[in-house]
């Protein structure tokens, strides 16, 4: 699959699964893809290699039919054993250019960032897209420290590679980035909690596009 990052960025889901089956959480994956998702990031925290593994490969059957790239969190071994676009590193991973080596150039390398330090190094060191969070507050991970708007527009205006914004996101908060040059934005609770997911992700493209 040939993927234009800067473009794949736009909508960008991170998975939860809370308390879903896997058949309730595969189908909202669906309904998110079905309906303008750009990019899935398969993100899950607690469960065993195999489980991961299990979770990846039919996520994977979903995001390809739709033709959208899937991005796996953390684990540079499932990204590989799947097949995976690529995969989205933070700061208590591997160092980015270890990862860059292991997954190759081909492959898409995502970054978390909360300073413009962090982004500079990042890209210094092979990352294709920087994940600046967390704008709001959320309570998919424990955040230690949030980013602000300010320090947002100051890494867009440092680094060259795509930016995204992620942490408690809302499409009520969309039009806070107006000027900040990011690329996209990725949402966890906002589209995997959706009582209507179809209308949530449309929505959600809508504000967006008055933004970007």
């Amino acid at each position: 699959m040939d993927v234009n990052i800067t473009k794949v960025l736009k909508l960008y889901l991170v998975t939860n699964r809370y308390d879903y089956s896997d058949e309730e959480f595969l189908g909202r994956i669906e309904k998110a893809c079905q309906n303008g998702v750009t990019l899935v990031q398969l993100r899950e925290k607690e469960v065993t290699t195999h489980k991961y593994f299990e979770l990846a490969t039919k996520v994977k059957e979903i995001t390809d039919r739709f033709r959208i790239p899937l991005i796996i969190d953390d684990r540079i071994d499932i990204c590989q054993a799947v097949d995976a676009a690529g995969v989205h590193i933070g700061d208590n991973d591997l160092p980015i250019s270890v990862a860059r080596r292991l997954i190759g150039p081909e492959k898409i390398l995502g970054v978390s960032a909360k300073s413009v330090m962090r982004s500079t190094q990042a890209e210094l060191e092979g990352a294709d897209y920087l994940g600046v969070d967390a704008i709001y507050p959320t309570k998919t991970k424990v955040i230690t420290k949030p980013t602000s708007i300010e320090t947002l527009k100051e890494i867009t205006r440092t680094v060259s590679i795509p930016v995204i914004a992620i942490g408690g996101i809302k499409e009520h908060t969309i039009h806070n980035f107006k000027n900040t040059e990011i690329n996209g934005v990725a949402m966890v609770s906002e589209i995997m909690c959706a009582e209507n997911i179809a209308d949530k992700v449309s929505d959600t493209i809508k504000a967006l596009d008055q933004v970007l």
